[in-house]
């Protein structure tokens, strides 16, 4: 017999950490009262191969018993692993805000675009761990779960199975982000998604969040704080491999790092402090990314910071060149001139960027700059860590160039602004620290413990734990 038919009935509610538990990646957190089931965000692993392997583990939840998908905003770490899930036969409303379905549809479609590409690609460079090659999901695969995706606006109650409700609201990462609050059978349960900073360049911050029985909470950065040198550290590195007659690499995020650092190079450029060299972003998604960006400041989205809503024409540097082909892209592996490059992925786990890197890296008067978290794992995380050499489509390729990491740019808040968000609130019964990094994790949950008095814990991988109830009266 379900919820609604015995309304006075308070049933138990369980939550299992499908991902995000002590690593940055893969979240997706199961609230489940046994006949009712929703999933806060559904996210891809990234990074290690011991993560990325979860990806084509079956769940331990059927799909097609979930009712329902939340999700905090669009990147693939948290909504990537929705074609899976609705292949597998979910088939219920996924719930977010207009700018995340937005940017998950874009998401969604370049992710199986890459993955039927690189699927090509291995079976053509017999590299593949599967045999025959396959995608983890296809083309057909994203437009079913695209079809689930169900705006909802900032602040707006939203009805779920089970006597449930949930209410998005601002959270400053990038646009369309959302901390989601929750009231199911009677508990307030907090999800913090990935929650933005006060120094946000084109987002306003975070709003501030309402008392929760039960907090769930980033911690990507929960061990350090943002260097707030960023500009000119990056100012600096470019100036670097423009003295040496090269390129200057970005691999950026495609949504919202590609126009963050193009308001940098904008702010640079006007101020003198990089040359005048042409700037190219070349990334089919940071172009489609950027649009909509574009068509939300010009909507007047009171997400922006006023500043960006007055003077859009901050995020086109001199000299930009928006690269859309293939052809265009290859003629700026051998530039005949200083530049500098925006490319994705950020990471550099796929995309045009994996290609500049190979013609980039074994030059010395080149830079590649990162100005992102680079997870366990990934190529960026190797080369932040000093790499001499890196594998890219099954070839290893020499590493001369100079490695920067800038910090600063981060979309994340730090453990200072992760702090200082949380204190507002009365302490809950219960605080899970996830999606970070086994040290990130286990400082900030520290810190939630010595200064706010919190019962806070570092949930394991598919541990699946009680919530209390909000206190009656």
């Amino acid at each position: 017999m379900s919820a609604e038919s015995e309304p006075s009935r308070v049933m138990p509610v369980a939550l299992t950490f499908l991902g995000a538990a002590r690593t940055v990646t893969g979240s997706r957190f199961l609230l489940d009262t046994g006949p009712d089931r929703v999933l806060v965000d559904c996210g891809l692993f990234q990074g290690e191969r011991e993560w990325r392997r979860r990806n084509w583990d079956p769940l331990p939840v059927d799909p097609a018993s979930m009712d329902a998908v939340i999700l905090t905003h669009a990147h693939l770490d948290h909504c990537g692993y929705l074609p899976v899930l609705t292949r597998n036969g979910f088939s219920g409303p996924v719930v977010c805000t207009p700018g995340t379905a937005a940017l998950a549809a874009l998401i969604l479609r370049d992710a199986a675009h890459l993955q039927e590409r690189e699927t090509e690609q291995a079976r053509e460079g017999g590299y593949s761990k599967h045999q025959p090659p396959r995608p983890l999901f296809d083309a057909a695969d994203a437009e079913k779960a695209i079809a689930l995706l169900r705006p909802t606006e900032y602040g707006a109650w939203t009805p779920l199975p089970g006597r449930a409700r949930v209410r998005l609201r601002r959270a400053g990462h990038i646009l369309g982000s959302a901390f989601a609050e929750m009231h199911i059978q009677g508990t307030r349960v907090l999800f913090s998604g990935d929650m933005g900073g006060p120094g946000h360049q084109l987002l306003r911050p975070p709003e501030a969040p309402d008392d929760a029985d039960v907090v769930v909470v980033e911690s990507t950065y929960g061990d350090r704080r943002h260097d707030v040198s960023g500009r000119s550290a990056l100012a600096a590195a470019i100036r670097r491999a423009v003295r040496r007659g090269g390129t200057a690499l970005l691999p950026a995020f495609a949504v919202d790092r590609t126009p963050v650092l193009l308001m940098a190079l904008s702010q640079l450029l006007r101020d003198g402090e990089i040359p005048d060299v042409p700037v190219f972003v070349d990334s089919p998604m940071a172009l489609k990314g950027l649009r909509i960006y574009q068509d939300a400041i010009r909507g007047g989205d009171p997400q922006f910071r006023p500043e960006l809503l007055t003077h859009p024409e901050n995020l086109e540097p001199a000299h930009l060149q928006l690269l859309a082909t293939p052809e265009e892209s290859e003629r700026i592996n051998a530039p005949r001139q200083p530049c500098i490059i925006v490319s994705a992925s950020g990471m550099a786990t796929g995309g045009r960027v994996l290609h500049h890197l190979r013609h980039q890296l074994p030059q010395e008067r080149n830079g590649v700059i990162f100005t992102g978290f680079q997870a366990q794992g990934t190529r960026g995380r190797a080369l932040v860590d000093g790499a001499r050499q890196i594998k890219i489509h099954g070839h290893y390729v020499p590493v001369r160039a100079e490695v920067t990491q800038v910090d600063g740019f981060s979309a994340h808040a730090d453990a200072e602004q992760l702090v200082d968000w949380l204190r507002a609130m009365k302490p809950p019964d219960s605080a899970y620290v996830v999606h970070g990094e086994v040290r990130a994790a286990g400082s900030l949950a520290d810190r939630l413990r010595d200064e706010l008095g919190w019962n806070a814990v570092v949930p394991e991988y598919l541990e699946r734990v009680s919530l209390a109830r909000a206190p009656s009266g």
